[in-house]
């Protein structure tokens, strides 16, 4: 029986890309105010380093071990109804996040708000490259992109202003009237498009999580216990055997949470690999450097925002222009040069870093590696669905975000465990030395990432989704 061709949204492009960035844009803003807020609740609530850490874990790890089954069950009962529920979840993490009193009620917020972001991501990406005509795909996806790195911009700005002008409480309790905007709009302006159908893969979600949660917990507590002792080396190893046990599995699912067959496409693979090292050596370097500018140079956090815009706006700018660019040069001539950007701009950043370093000299490899981000941000998920057929962008978009933050929350655990390997505390007479080898290590990855990404195919085509991935996949129902 011949399938139904798929439904494009007739609803104004600008009202779509609207009703799909605007929650993706309060989940980056808020982890991003999370990791200008660290030194505030330091201080407030007598966080320990671990703690610290964990209130950005807690967020990624709960995202990236619930991404999949959110992309599994917006295939099922519809992507706009899990997407506005996503919406609901992180807005109610953010209330929990706002009246915590200690660190591990805010520690259990974050995880509820990563819960909710799992469906609100991957599933805005789907949402949206299913509402938008063909032609106007990449510049749609690039404008997203811009979105996202607008919350990248913004998010350490509100952060340090509200905490400046108010308290810590407050970069939680802005998200709610966000939520209640974007539900409602969400509803209104997008389908309900479906994936396939079929049985939610819990035995694979299960071991996913689990595994991806061993993995990093076992990072985080080996500075603490030893990296030799016995009950690191069994995390370490139950982790490996959790996360080949699920790969093992996805072959034998008749519904696969993530369909290995997408693996054979080298686009999707190798913009997996790359989107994992960006987000590694990306913020987890953030997450260093952020904090030097408080602890080593004194900065408040409205001030230590304000100093790392060169950074932050650039994205906002560049990637909207990539997205439009990218069919007519390829992806990877984008690609390529922002990985190259990003990983030269840490490696100077690291190298030139001191007690009494003057502002000034960051400048330059700031704007750089916000040049470099913005480069990357919308040419990537372009490449990821490039040769892929709508009805399998959601679930595309959620291995892809799985990575990312796993990246985020490895990324994070890994340079934290190098910094207090190096004997780094949070006070300026102890940061900088420790912080050093740190940022050397995200730069190393990114400088890695660049050469993987050679290996993209180039992504120059007049037309910016292969007509057959429009035309011969299963359509995706509306209603």
């Amino acid at each position: 029986m011949s399938q139904p061709t798929p439904v494009i949204s007739r609803r104004p492009v600008a009202l779509v890309i609207a009703a799909a960035s605007l929650p993706m844009f309060m989940a980056t803003l808020d982890n991003l105010v999370m990791t200008n807020a660290l030194p505030v609740l330091h201080q407030e609530m007598g966080a320990s380093v671990e703690e610290l850490q964990w209130f950005v874990n807690a967020y990624a790890l709960a995202f990236a071990g619930a991404i999949l089954i959110a992309s599994a069950l917006g295939d099922r009962f519809g992507r706009r109804t899990v997407f506005a529920i996503g919406i609901a979840l992180f807005g109610a993490g953010s209330l929990f996040a706002a009246l915590s009193t200690d660190p591990g009620q805010l520690i259990s917020a974050r995880a509820v708000q990563g819960l909710g972001a799992a469906a609100v991501m991957p599933l805005s990406l789907a949402l949206l490259t299913g509402a938008v005509p063909a032609s106007r795909r990449p510049l749609a996806i690039g404008i997203w992109g811009g979105v996202s790195g607008l919350g990248v911009a913004v998010g350490p700005l509100v952060g340090g202003a509200i905490m400046e002008g108010w308290n810590w409480q407050a970069i939680f309790w802005i998200n709610i009237p966000v939520a209640i905007v974007a539900i409602p709009l969400a509803l209104l302006v997008l389908r309900n498009d479906f994936g396939a159908r079929s049985r939610i893969d819990i035995p694979g979600a299960v071991l996913a999580a689990s595994g991806v949660l061993a993995l990093v917990h076992a990072i985080v507590r080996g500075n603490d216990d030893g990296w030799d002792s016995l009950g690191v080396i069994l995390e370490l190893a139950l982790g490996t055997v959790l996360l080949a046990a699920f790969v093992i599995w996805q072959k034998r699912a008749k519904a696969p949470l993530v369909p290995l067959r997408l693996f054979r496409d080298r686009s999707f693979s190798i913009t997996n690999v790359v989107g994992f090292a960006f987000s590694f050596g990306t913020f987890g370097s953030v997450f260093i450097l952020i904090q030097y500018l408080q602890v080593v140079q004194g900065s408040t956090p409205l001030e230590a925002a304000v100093q790392t815009t060169p950074w932050t706006l650039a994205p906002m700018f560049v990637a909207p222009l990539a997205g439009m660019i990218a069919p007519r040069i390829g992806t990877r001539a984008l690609l390529v040069p922002g990985l190259l950007l990003q990983g030269i701009a840490l490696a100077w950043i690291a190298q030139i870093t001191a007690p009494d370093l003057p502002y000034p000299n960051l400048i330059a490899p700031f704007i750089i590696a916000g040049v470099g981000m913005g480069l990357v941000f919308a040419p990537s998920a372009t490449a990821l669905l490039a040769t892929l057929g709508l009805v399998d962008h959601a679930k595309a978009a959620g291995v892809n975000s799985t990575v990312r933050e796993l990246g985020v929350a490895l990324g994070t655990a890994v340079m934290t465990a190098i910094f207090v390997g190096a004997g780094g505390q949070l006070t300026p007479d102890l940061y900088v030395d420790a912080a050093k080898p740190a940022v050397f290590t995200g730069a190393a990855v990114l400088l890695a990432a660049t050469v993987v990404a050679l290996w993209l195919p180039s992504g120059k085509s007049t037309a910016p989704v292969p007509v057959q991935a429009v035309e011969e996949e299963p359509a995706l129902a509306a209603r």
